[in-house]
């Protein structure tokens, strides 16, 4: 969330930033502006109110004191109504002060100034490309083929028990999946991130947190009798165990990673593109977070798209890396880098890990703080990045690495699969 006295600041400079972002309700900002004087104005009156209220109070005692009853019980009266008077302006206060908050909460984040303009994935900067795009036999096969004809992913089976996108993994298929978490978690644990295990429901403190809610485009499972949510990434959790809390400067950085299973509806996703896969309800990520001095959390940004990177090496991936575009970016990011991996079966790239700095934007949401050298209060910096997101992994995996003996597995996680093919 904005703070308001930066928007007040750079009300120009907030504007062309959101601009850049393809936000349309730019009103908006002359609004919270609007509805800020009167907070504002209704602030002073009641301090104002209390402050005359208190000084009667302080010289009715002085009259009773002195004998002077009946003027000590006339100025009572005025107390009384002063005190009316001031509940009548803390109830407006607070009515404009939720109505400022709810149109702060609809103002995304403001993009980092090396952040290209542009509407779409298409208008998205690439900055680096590593690897070589794999030659297949012929008559390669698509992963979800590859998946029934070594019967180590079930999607049938899937969704007769619950419905598309909730495959069932088996056999090898499960192995793979189980190596790949205890891969990612050993590298993320070995770089300095602390391994949390975190709950998997959160309570609508928690979205509101890290901007999830309100969700404006209906993609958390929500749990309506109380009133819980599915988790859409382990990143939910983890930045919320900082909420409210005032961190000390020299604890920075403070680096967590977990492994969760995530939850997305993903609404409105249809098509060859989501096949298999591509884009499930439930899937498992093993995520990173990081808390950082706001000085230090763009070197700590490319720090964690440099291990992201690290482990698609590894696994002998064929990447590369995109700065998105404002118009292709998140609603509470300042800046992302997407990894991108080459599926050599399907000739495209798919995306499987987005690294990004919040700045402050989750921060102020959160009342996430640290104490400067002199004494103040400042807001921190969150980032968070996929380290990995598996589905996709799989996928290239899979796929990439057929051959008419079977599929090979990289040599990275042969320790952890205890196989070196599936055939």
């Amino acid at each position: 969330m904005l703070l308001v006295p930066y928007i007040r600041d750079h009300k120009e400079e907030v504007v062309l930033a959101l601009q850049k972002k393809n936000f349309k309700d730019l009103s908006l900002i002359d609004s919270i502006l609007a509805a800020d004087d009167s907070r504002r104005d209704l602030q002073k009156k009641l301090d104002d109110t209390l402050a005359e209220s208190n000084k009667i109070a302080k010289e009715i005692g002085q009259l009773y004191q002195s004998g002077q009853t009946q003027l000590a019980n006339e100025k009572k009266q005025l107390t009384a109504d002063l005190k009316d008077l001031s509940k009548q302006l803390s109830e407006e206060l607070d009515k404009t002060q939720s109505y400022l908050t709810e149109m702060l909460l609809k103002v995304p984040n403001l993009p980092h100034s090396s952040v290209p303009a542009g509407h779409s994935a298409e208008d998205n900067e690439i900055v680096k490309n590593w690897g070589n795009i794999p030659q297949l036999p012929k008559n390669s096969l698509p992963h979800w083929e590859l998946a029934e004809k070594y019967d180590i992913i079930d999607f049938k089976l899937g969704t007769k028990i619950t419905g598309a996108g909730f495959p069932v993994y088996k056999g090898k298929g499960a192995r793979l999946q189980r190596a790949l978490i205890n891969f990612f978690l050993d590298q993320a644990v070995a770089a300095g991130f602390q391994e949390v295990q975190p709950p998997l429901m959160v309570n609508e403190d928690s979205g509101y947190g890290t901007g999830q809610l309100p969700d404006k485009e209906g993609q958390m499972y929500h749990v309506g009798v109380d009133n819980l949510y599915l988790i859409p990434t382990a990143e939910v959790p983890i930045t919320n165990i900082f909420r409210n809390v005032i961190v000390n400067e020299n604890e920075f950085p403070i680096r967590t990673t977990a492994y969760s299973q995530c939850f997305r509806r993903e609404a409105g996703s249809y098509g060859k593109d989501v096949r298999g896969l591509n884009r499930l309800h439930q899937f498992d990520k093993v995520e990173i977070v990081v808390v950082e001095h706001p000085e230090n959390s763009y070197a700590r940004l490319e720090e964690m798209s440099v291990h992201v990177q690290s482990l698609l090496v590894q696994l002998e991936l064929p990447y590369r890396v995109l700065r998105l575009c404002g118009g292709d970016m998140s609603f509470t990011s300042a800046l992302t880098y997407d990894m991108e991996v080459f599926s050599a079966a399907q000739e495209r790239w798919l995306e499987v890990s987005s690294v990004s700095n919040f700045e402050s934007f989750q921060s102020n949401r959160l009342k996430l703080r640290y104490k400067d050298d002199s004494g103040k209060m400042q807001l921190a910096h969150t980032l968070n990045g996929s380290a990995l997101a598996l589905p996709r992994i799989v996928a290239a995996l899979l796929e990439n690495n057929q051959t008419e003996s079977g599929i090979r597995i990289p040599k990275a996680l042969v320790p952890y699969t205890g196989f070196e093919w599936i055939d």
